[in-house]
């Protein structure tokens, strides 16, 4: 089965080979990349402060965290979107990315803690007499970066596995997903777990020798996240767009045919739910040094339920449309939660009715909605010129 995974994926005749990629579509992206990666850092490092083009070193750290939320966004339409898999636990191996760099940066704090040990502050405080053995490893910055990719793919190909194998689909895998992240988050608030218990992780000051708060590191943090952004959606449309995809497709379209065709849907299902997770681990990873903080209120469940928003306010299905209602709804939290806070809940499940109203392709699917709107109302009018001749 692999095997015929690996044809699918990077076969000579792969229809990504044969023009996936518009001109138009390359420009956007070239463009996004020339602003994020350049621009921005450029406005950030080289005008003044009191300049109107300065780009605050807020603001560059806000970017940061928009855009790994909207590396985030696009795992879960890879899930959704393409392969009909509404997942309610994507947070959980956002999470897990996000504590496997997050050990890394609490070993580099060092004696700097507040107890001045070289164990982290809060293992001191319950009392822990060494570093338990699976910290030791990261120590190591490279370590750190592959356990935010490899310990969500873990999980998730555990969980896929079983899951797929007993042909779960639907609202019960949703419903499973959603289990399987409350249960995840009751274990990480437990003190006994090593993990921080309800405070997490916090307090990091370097990261690979250089000091996590400075502008320049900061600066760096946002590029890579870009860079990561503009990596994952060429890399997630090219797979759309080729044979696998269109495999991928059809089982969220009709399983039953895709298994009548001879395919093993269940193995593409767990492949996608895989590459997911590794998508949102690394998503993880990036935004834990930039926020400055992990716990386990970042895979509750609610988390999960938000991330679904995104995506239906983006459109789903279409990759760059989840990437901007990710975005769009986080500015909008950022300005709703100091401008009327007890009303962000209310403000964001009236705009998910909304959306699901009047806009069912979402963000995305606006222009085709006035395209269409305009014909319509062209063909009326062309209609009642004809009666009148």
């Amino acid at each position: 089965m692999f095997n015929k995974l690996a044809t699918l994926l990077f076969s000579p005749n792969a229809e990504a080979r044969a023009g996936a990629f518009s001109r138009g579509e390359l420009i956007a992206v070239g463009a996004f990349a020339f602003v994020a990666l350049a621009l921005l850092p450029a406005l950030n490092a080289f005008t003044p402060a009191e300049s109107f083009f300065h780009v605050s070193d807020f603001t560059i750290n806000l970017y940061g965290k928009y855009i790994c939320y909207a590396v985030l966004a696009v795992s879960v339409d890879l899930l959704w979107g393409y392969t009909g898999l509404l997942s309610l636990g994507q947070c959980l191996f956002f999470a897990l990315g996000g504590y496997a760099f997050g050990m890394y940066l609490t070993l580099k704090i060092g004696k700097l803690g507040q107890y001045h040990s070289d164990l982290p502050d809060f293992m001191v405080f319950l009392g822990y007499p060494k570093l338990p053995a699976h910290w030791e490893p990261f120590h190591n910055f490279w370590f750190a970066a592959g356990a935010a990719a490899l310990v969500p793919a873990l999980v998730a190909l555990v969980f896929g596995w079983l899951a797929f194998r007993s042909k779960i689909k639907g609202v019960y895998f949703s419903i499973l997903t959603q289990a399987l992240t409350y249960a995840a988050c009751l274990m990480f608030f437990r003190n006994d777990f090593t993990f921080g218990g309800n405070n997490g992780l916090t307090d990091f000051k370097f990261i690979a020798g250089f000091d996590i708060r400075s502008p320049a590191t900061q600066r760096a943090l946002y590029a890579v996240s870009a860079a990561l952004l503009v990596g994952v959606y060429l890399f997630c449309r090219w797979l759309t767009s080729s044979k696998f995809g269109k495999v991928q497709q059809a089982v969220r379209d009709s399983e039953n045919r895709v298994l009548f065709s001879g395919y093993a849907a269940s193995n593409y299902k767990l492949f996608v739910f895989v590459l997911a997770a590794v998508i949102a681990g690394l998503a993880g990873a990036l935004y834990v040094p930039q926020v400055g903080i992990i716990n386990p209120s970042e895979m509750a469940t609610d988390k999960s339920l938000e991330a679904i928003v995104w995506v239906a306010v983006g459109g789903r299905g279409t990759l760059v449309g989840p990437v901007a209602g990710a975005v769009a709804v986080n500015a909008l939290k950022s300005w709703a939660t100091r401008a009327y806070p007890d009303l962000w809940l209310i403000i964001l499940g009236g705009l998910f009715t909304l959306v699901v109203l009047f806009l069912p392709r979402g963000l995305a699917g606006i222009p085709a909605q006035c395209v269409g709107l305009w014909r319509r109302i062209h063909a009326k009018r062309d209609g009642a010129d004809a009666r009148h001749r």
